[in-house]
């Protein structure tokens, strides 16, 4: 057996290296040849660059030249499996360390591929011999379950391997565990060779105060769910997809399995295909929708955070980004499972419903990976939150409403100015709510017939209501959910009474003449 593995690993692959990943693998060998043997190195390359397949070039390199094993550590089975799959067709045979492997062989194997946690507990049982491995692989280095393992490699060379060298946690920095970053090819320049597709980005401005922040730093579930979820959210997403993805083989991202059936069904109902997948589904079940999206062209699949690192369909026309995140490594990996290049695609679409785009600057956007991974805390205290994010938003009536009031020129009512002009001149806060009740009820009557037209059109102002509230919210520096909620009503209430007791006198101010009875 041994035998066979050598003369394996001594074949040329047959896969096709390009420029960039050749350069790639000849700096990572440098270091291997020029620094000490406990060297920590991470290396970046965008999502859909390559990164499996120069680490695993790597592999066989390094084990035809070096008398020592190589070990690879992944964070998800599926990842695990491809990865093994992929080192087999560079001609490395390989064990895969799961929960199920048997290890009474494992002298005849100079490379192991192994999920981190199954790694973890081998280790500390002391089933696998390691005292041999001279080159530790970490893919998906970002995330920090990895490095409770290095202890039990203090004689080895570790190369990281990520799209975003930024740490999933604040106060575990990444330079913390690596002495040096090697960046790799630019988004841009894997765009403009034709490695990766260019995005068209749309984007909406979205209200997330009510979002909370997690232990995790990242955005609740639950109010993500309570947000996600209603009525309006999920009309503006369905919106969204008829204007940008109609037709088109789409994939959702939500924060929550919750969102992701609400969105199945709001889908559903309007005779739509789509499918809904979350972490809950049988291997079984994943495989048979996973297969259906892949094969229906104009598929459209809801899921939560499974599909983010080990999938890839490169038929994605569109992604809907159907949630907000803290996290940079995240947006990127959700928008590149929409970045993989075919014949007949070049481009692809991104709709992001979350702020994110405020957040992080584009897909894209070019980014000082190294300052990022030296100053890394520099670098997240810099970006917005979201009630900087909104305070300079115009929200504007959506395009199917504002097409009821077409015989107005202006609907748009800036509530902060008006609170700032209130506030100077002593009057009341509460004179904004009334001022943006005249305003609305104005442009109610001046697209209406009679009263009940206008009290009809007021029902239509619900979204540009909340946005006017939770604006005025924040002037006053108020924002209990139970004042919004009571705020929300009685603002429309009022408004109704206005439409009902001034209907005729602003009626006949802008026509010149009375209402007919």
């Amino acid at each position: 057996m041994t035998e066979t593995v050598f003369e394996l690993q001594d074949k040329k692959t047959d896969k096709e290296l390009y420029d960039y990943q050749q350069g790639a693998i000849q700096n990572i060998f440098e270091k291997f040849d020029n620094e000490r043997e406990d060297y920590h190195l991470l290396y970046q390359l965008p999502t859909g660059g390559g990164k499996t397949v120069i680490f695993s070039e790597i592999v066989r390199q390094y084990l035809k030249n070096h008398n020592k094993k190589v070990l690879v550590m992944t964070h998800r089975i599926e990842l695990c499996n491809q990865t093994s799959k992929m080192l087999t067709s560079f001609g490395v045979v390989n064990k895969v360390v799961d929960s199920k492997a048997n290890l009474d062989d494992q002298e005849q194997y100079s490379c192991f591929v192994a999920m981190v946690e199954t790694l973890n507990n081998r280790l500390n049982d002391d089933k696998l011999d390691i005292s041999d491995v001279g080159l530790v692989i970490v893919d998906e280095a970002h995330y920090n379950s990895f490095t409770k393992l290095f202890k039990f490699f203090e004689k080895s060379f570790i190369l990281g391997v990520t799209a975003t060298p930024l740490s999933s946690n604040k106060d575990l920095p990444m330079k913390d565990n690596y002495d040096e970053l090697i960046p790799g090819e630019s988004i841009e320049n894997l765009i403009q060779n034709e490695f990766l597709a260019r995005v068209d980005y749309h984007h909406y401005d979205m209200g997330l105060t009510s979002l909370e922040i997690g232990s995790n730093g990242d955005y609740t579930v639950k109010s993500s769910t309570d947000l996600y979820t209603s009525p309006a959210m999920l009309n503006k997403l369905l919106e969204a997809y008829k204007k940008h993805a109609q037709e088109k083989k789409t994939l959702i991202f939500n924060n929550g399995i919750e969102t992701s059936i609400q969105v199945y069904h709001t889908f559903r109902a309007a005779g739509l295909p789509i499918m809904h997948l979350d972490n809950t589904a049988t291997k079984k079940q994943r495989l048979q929708i996973l297969k259906w999206f892949k094969e229906t062209p104009n598929a459209i699949l809801t899921s939560v955070s499974i599909l983010t690192t080990g999938f890839d369909e490169p038929t994605i026309d569109t992604i809907i980004l159907n949630r907000a995140t803290k996290s940079l490594t995240l947006y990127y990996q959700m928008i590149g499972r929409g970045s993989r290049v075919l014949n007949n695609k070049s481009k692809f679409t991104v709709v992001d419903l979350g702020n994110n785009i405020y957040r992080f600057g584009p897909w894209g956007a070019d980014l000082d990976w190294q300052s990022i991974f030296r100053s890394p805390n520099f670098y997240i205290d810099r970006i917005q939150d979201d009630e900087s994010i909104e305070s300079t938003f115009r929200h504007e009536l959506s395009e199917e409403v504002k097409s009821e009031f077409s015989k107005s020129n202006e609907t748009y009512f800036d509530v902060k100015e008006t609170y700032e002009e209130a506030t100077f001149n002593g009057e009341s806060s509460k004179t904004v709510l009334e001022k943006s009740i005249a305003q609305h009820a104005y442009i109610c009557i001046e697209n209406s017939e009679d009263v009940y037209d206008a009290i009809a059109l007021a029902k239509l102002l619900k979204e540009d209501i909340d946005n006017r509230i939770h604006m005025y919210a924040k002037c006053i520096s108020k924002s209990t959910h139970n004042f919004l909620s009571w705020l929300k009503l009685d603002y429309q209430k009022k408004l109704n009474a206005y439409l009902r007791e001034n209907f005729d006198e602003v009626f006949e101010k802008i026509h010149g003449y009375p209402p007919e009875d």
